[in-house]
């Protein structure tokens, strides 16, 4: 016995595509290049808003002699087109090249501190003892507090009446009287203790997080084979931290380069601009001086080194490493054995 079809015609009936087509061509759901572009539209339009846009304004800026004091509006800046010559004086005044050379220099003693600091942190935590979670929070703290508060703390820690000269009295037993953000020999002293003991943790974070991901039966099988501690670490854990190690350095370079809030609250860029980084000089430069177009070059002439020294930092990561270079040795040996 037949049975009756109890569906509507109207549900069976297909349905016009002509819109569901168009919408599909509009959104290019059958072309994967036009969709990904549509869904990375809105990231790359604010993107150039906040990066590239400020970017090309200060390459406009830095090719005129421009200021707010000439009374016409940034975008009128053309008008006072130079072709280049603010670069010329960036390269000719002493100024910025002593301030680029402390911030090297800050940057130099602070970067690798941190990183032997947090190296070492890093393997004390690999073991388990009793407070580690206590300790390891502890040891976070100083990463989260703000720069400008910290910069402030130190300030008052390194005052001539302060913390660290009545600790150093208690413990010599006479008055200590260390003018510590007085004197422009141990002003930059007081500034890398500042900015050690504030980014230390963070080296310490990204360190950890690559020795607790090395793999454990290496380490098991090198122990077992009577290789030290030291032995190991050469040959074993420095290699495969290669990659960890090198992005480590190259983003707290890049960080440390832009020191700011702790030296301007510190010292101001004092005494005798002893501690005045290239990121105080700016300031300096711009907001005491108003000379814009002059600041604009100088930025753009600190971006292009940063980058260069990035990207040569980062050679090392293209290059195969000493445990793949092994691995690709036994599976050459063993396809020849085969």
């Amino acid at each position: 016995m037949a049975v009756e079809s109890t569906v509507s015609p109207a549900l069976t009936t297909p349905a016009p595509q002509g819109k569901e087509s168009r919408l599909t061509k509009w959104l290019g759901l059958n072309d994967e290049a036009r969709f990904a572009s549509i869904l990375t539209a809105p990231a790359r339009y604010a993107l150039f808003f906040i990066v590239v846009f400020p970017l090309m304004m200060v390459v406009y800026i830095s090719l005129t002699s421009w200021t707010p004091t000439s009374g016409k509006n940034w975008w009128d800046a053309y008008l006072y087109w130079n072709w280049g010559q603010t670069y010329l004086e960036t390269f000719a005044t002493d100024t910025f090249w002593a301030s680029l050379g402390r911030t090297v220099f800050i940057v130099g003693i602070a970067v690798p501190l941190e990183f032997l600091l947090g190296l070492g942190l890093a393997f004390l935590f690999l073991e388990e003892f009793r407070g580690k979670r206590f300790f390891h929070t502890a040891l976070l703290t100083p990463m989260m507090i703000v720069p400008a508060v910290a910069g402030y703390m130190f300030f008052m820690i390194f005052q001539v009446v302060g913390p660290l000269n009545a600790f150093l009295s208690t413990i010599t037993g006479t008055q200590v009287y260390i003018k510590w953000l007085i004197d422009p020999r141990l002003a930059p002293i007081a500034v890398i203790v500042a900015e050690v003991w504030q980014w230390t943790p963070l080296m310490f974070l990204i360190l950890l997080s690559g020795l607790v991901g090395m793999p454990e039966d290496q380490m098991r099988a090198a122990t077992m084979l009577g290789a030290s501690f030291w032995q190991k670490f050469r040959y074993l854990m420095l290699p495969m931290l290669k990659p960890v190690i090198v992005i480590a350095l190259v983003i707290r370079f890049m960080e440390a380069f832009k020191i700011f809030d702790a030296i301007f609250l510190m010292t101001g860029g004092g005494p005798a601009r002893a501690t005045e980084t290239i990121s105080i000089w700016m300031y300096k430069e711009v907001f005491q001086n108003l000379r814009w177009s002059y600041v604009a070059a100088a930025a753009l002439i600190i971006l292009i080194l940063v980058t260069v020294i990035a990207t040569f930092a980062l050679r090392p990561l293209q290059a195969p490493t000493a445990v793949e270079q092994v691995e690709k040795q036994l599976e050459e040996a063993e396809k020849e054995q085969l």
